[in-house]
C-alpha cells in the first residue's frame, strides 16, 4: 500500500489527538515535524515516532517525501504557512478555522488553484459518517424551519485567564477567541446543509483581552430560522435539532455526532397523550474522529482532486465570511484584518 508522507505543523494538542486517528489509516505516514523550537520539535518527534525534525518551514519543503502538510499551528499563521507549502506543490491540510478572515481564505483558494494543489479545511463534523446520516435523512423532516446547534464548553484555560495569564485561546493576536475554537463547529455545519444565510444577529461577550467568552448567533433563510450558541467561559448540555413540518432529528452534539434520531411529527390525537416515536439514526463510530477528515484527504490525493465535494472552499469561505460578520458586530477585531 502506496503511503502519503506527511509534514505537520503544530506540536500542540490538536496534533496528538490528529495523530491518533490519523494513524487509523494505513497510507498516512507522519514523516516531518516543524517546530520553531528545536528542543520542543525533537521531544514530541520522539514522543510520537516521528523520524524528522525541521525548524524551518523552507527546509521541511526541500524535503522530497514530503507530500502533503498538516498545519495545526496558531490561527494567525494558517494563511501564510498554507500558502508557502501550496507554492511548493504541497498538499494542504489546514486546522479550522482556515484562517483569520475571508481575505486571508480568498488568498489560500488562490494559491490551490493556481498550483493545482488539494487544500482542504480540517472540520471533523461535517465527515462524522453520522453528520453524512443526517444529510441522508433531512428530506424526512419535511419542509426545514429551525436549525440550532449548541457548543458551550468551559475551557481548561479559562481559569488561568481569570488569575492574571493569557492563554493562546484568548488572545486575539493569535487570532483566537470563542467563535473561532468552537463556534465554527456550529457554523460550517449549518453552511454545508443551508448554504449562506439572509441575515446575521450577534451578540455576546467580549473579555479584557479583546477576545469574544461566549455568543449567541440568530440568522434567516428562506423560510426558516437558525440560532447557535458558543461558549467558552460556560458549559451547556442542549443537544442538536432540525425541526421540520414533519419531524424532527436530534443529534447529541454538533462536532462529533455519536447519537442521532429522527422523530416523526405525531399524528393528532383528539386530546389524548401524544404517542412520540423515536427512531435512532445513528451508525456507530468505527475510527477516531479525526481518521474520517485524513480519510477524505487522502481519499482526494489519490483520486488527483484538489477539492473535497463535502469539506468544499466554497463552505469554507461562507463560514469564514459569516464569522467576519460576527466579529464586526461583536468589535473582535484581530491584527490580521488590519492588512484588509
Amino acid at each position: 500500500m502506496k503511503k502519503i508522507g506527511f509534514g505537520i505543523i503544530g506540536t500542540g494538542n490538536i496534533t496528538e489527538w490528529f495523530l491518533e486517528g490519523a494513524r487509523q489509516d494505513p497510507r498516512f505516514e507522519a514523516l516531518a515535524i516543524y517546530s520553531r523550537t528545536e528542543e520542543r520539535g525533537r521531544v514530541f518527534a520522539s514522543e510520537h515516532g516521528i523520524e524528522r525534525c525541521y525548524t524551518s518551514l523552507d527546509s521541511m519543503l526541500e524535503d522530497p517525501e514530503v507530500k502533503a502538510v498538516y498545519i495545526a499551528s496558531p490561527n494567525y499563521a494558517h494563511a501564510r504557512q498554507a500558502i508557502k507549502c501550496m507554492e511548493r506543490g504541497r498538499h494542504v491540510l489546514c486546522e479550522k478555522p482556515m484562517a483569520s478572515n475571508a481575505r486571508e481564505v480568498r488568498l489560500m483558494t488562490e494559491a490551490a488553484r493556481r498550483n493545482g494543489v488539494l487544500l482542504m479545511e480540517a472540520m471533523i463534523a461535517t465527515l462524522n459518517p453520522n453528520f453524512g446520516r443526517l444529510c441522508e435523512n433531512i428530506g424526512r423532516v419535511g419542509a426545514v424551519r429551525r436549525y440550532f446547534a449548541s457548543y458551550c464548553q468551559y475551557s481548561s484555560r479559562y481559569d488561568r485567564y481569570k488569575q492574571g495569564e493569557l492563554p493562546n485561546a484568548f488572545n486575539p493576536e493569535l487570532s483566537n477567541g470563542a467563535v473561532m475554537d468552537i463556534g465554527i463547529y456550529t457554523i460550517y455545519p449549518m453552511v454545508a446543509l443551508f448554504g449562506r444565510p439572509q441575515t446575521i444577529s450577534a451578540t455576546g461577550i467580549l473579555l479584557e483581552s479583546g477576545a469574544d467568552g461566549q455568543g449567541a448567533v440568530n440568522f434567516t433563510y428562506p423560510g426558516m430560522n437558525a440560532t447557535v450558541l458558543y461558549s467558552k467561559i460556560a458549559n451547556s448540555f442542549l443537544p442538536v435539532e432540525i425541526e421540520g413540518e414533519d419531524g424532527n432529528i436530534t443529534a447529541d452534539t454538533i462536532h462529533t455526532i455519536r447519537r442521532l434520531t429522527f422523530m416523526p411529527r405525531p399524528a393528532p390525537t383528539s386530546g389524548r397523550p401524544v404517542e412520540l416515536k423515536e427512531e435512532d439514526i445513528s451508525v456507530p463510530l468505527e475510527h477516531n474522529r479525526y481518521y474520517y477528515e485524513v480519510r477524505e484527504f487522502i481519499d482526494l490525493t489519490e483520486a488527483g482532486k484538489t477539492e473535497s465535494g463535502i469539506n468544499t472552499l466554497d463552505n469554507s469561505l461562507a463560514t469564514i465570511e459569516i464569522i467576519d460578520e460576527i466579529r464586526r458586530q461583536l468589535g473582535v477585531v484581530y491584527p490580521a484584518d488590519k492588512c484588509d
